[in-house]
C-alpha cells in the first residue's frame, strides 16, 4: 500500500526554506503529484523567476531553469516552440507575473502558446519585504501601504485571470485556493487539467492559486488562512473562468 505521505518522485528531499505557513510548499507538492500521476517527469521543464517562486528549482526533481523577473512566459514560448514534445510550465508569483511580467503573460496568452502557467497570488511582494503588489486588495496593509491600500491613490487590485479569460488565444483559466482540504484537492485537479490541455495541444492554460503569506501579512499561519477566506477570497472569486474545451 502506498504511504499517504510518501514524497512524490518529482519532488526533492530538500530542507524547508519557506516561512512558517507559506503556501508554496503545498503547491510544490500538488504540482509534483500531478507530474507523477501523468507520467511526464522525464519530459517536463519548469521555469522559475525572481521572488519566493525562485526556490522552486531547489524542490522540483525535474529540469528547471531560472529566468529574469517577469520573463517566464517568454522563455516558455521559446522552449515550447523549440522542443514541442516537452511539457513546459512556469511557476510565478503575483509580483512577477502581474507587475514586471504583465506584457509577457498577456502576449503569450493572446498568442495561445501551448504552455502551462501556475500563478501564485499572495497579494504581496513576498521576498522583498511585503510591499504592495498589483494584487494587494483594498485597505490591505503592506510595508508601502501602512494605512491600507487606498484605491484613489493606488488603483484597484489587478484581476489577471479575468483579464486573460477575455483573450481568444486562451484555452483554460481557473482560480483556486489552498485554504482547506477541499480546495487543495480541487487545486490538484485543476493542475492536472492544465497539464493535460498542454499534452493534448489545446493551447494556453493558467491556474491562479490563492496562497497565504503569514510573514508579510503580519499574521500567524492560522490567522492568515482566516484572512484569505474572509477578505481575499471575496475579491478573488475561485472557480473556472474559461474552459474553451469543456463538454457538457
Amino acid at each position: 500500500m502506498k504511504k499517504v505521505f510518501e514524497r512524490p518522485k518529482s519532488l526533492k528531499a530538500t530542507p524547508f526554506r519557506y516561512c512558517p505557513g507559506c503556501g508554496h510548499s503545498l503547491i510544490h507538492r500538488l504540482i509534483a503529484e500531478a507530474i507523477d500521476k501523468l507520467a511526464i517527469k522525464e519530459k517536463t521543464i519548469g521555469i522559475a523567476p525572481v521572488g519566493c517562486a525562485v526556490f522552486a528549482y531547489d524542490y522540483f526533481d525535474i529540469d528547471m531553469i531560472e529566468v529574469a523577473h517577469g520573463r517566464p512566459p517568454a522563455a516558455a514560448t521559446g522552449m515550447k516552440r523549440t522542443l514541442p514534445d516537452r511539457i513546459i510550465f512556469s511557476y510565478q508569483g503575483d509580483g512577477d507575473l502581474a507587475a514586471i511580467g504583465t506584457a509577457e503573460i498577456i502576449h503569450a496568452a493572446n498568442r495561445g502558446e501551448n504552455i502551462t502557467v501556475f500563478f501564485v497570488n499572495n497579494a504581496t511582494y513576498g521576498m522583498t519585504g511585503g510591499q504592495m503588489a498589483p494584487t494587494t486588495i483594498p485597505e490591505q496593509k503592506t510595508t508601502t501601504t501602512q494605512k491600507g491600500r487606498d484605491i484613489k491613490l493606488s488603483g484597484h487590485p489587478l484581476h489577471v485571470s479575468e483579464m486573460l479569460a477575455t483573450l481568444d488565444g486562451v484555452s483554460f483559466i481557473a482560480r483556486t485556493s489552498i485554504d482547506s482540504i477541499k480546495n487543495l484537492l480541487n487545486t490538484k485537479s485543476m493542475i492536472e487539467k492544465a497539464f493535460r490541455y498542454q499534452m493534448e495541444e489545446k493551447g494556453f492554460s493558467m491556474l491562479e492559486i490563492l496562497s497565504p503569506c503569514p510573514t508579510d501579512w503580519w499574521m500567524t499561519p492560522e490567522k492568515a488562512i482566516d484572512w484569505m477566506r474572509d477578505k481575499m477570497m471575496n475579491i478573488y472569486k475561485i472557480g473556472v473562468l474559461k474552459d474553451k474545451w469543456k463538454t457538457e
